[in-house]
């Protein structure tokens, strides 16, 4: 399984699956991540974490931690 974190700066993929449950799950389909959206990596802050991504025309940053529950393909 290739998850969002996988994702190499420049690069994009397309959502398969958001993984989780709850209230996390839900903030995460909040910000327009859902299933079939394209997601392209920006860049990263300096220490790694987070990420900082272009969904739908905007840019938004996710920790690693919850770029990992996105599955990619």
């Amino acid at each position: 399984m290739k998850t969002l974190k996988d994702i190499r700066i420049g690069d994009s993929a397309k959502v398969v699956r958001v993984h989780g449950e709850g209230a996390l799950r839900r903030r995460i389909m909040d910000m327009g991540i859902t299933k079939g959206v394209v997601i392209t990596v920006r860049k990263t802050a300096p220490l790694g974490d987070p990420l900082e991504l272009t969904v739908r025309g905007y840019e938004l940053s996710l920790r690693k931690d919850d770029a990992g529950m996105i599955e990619v393909e």
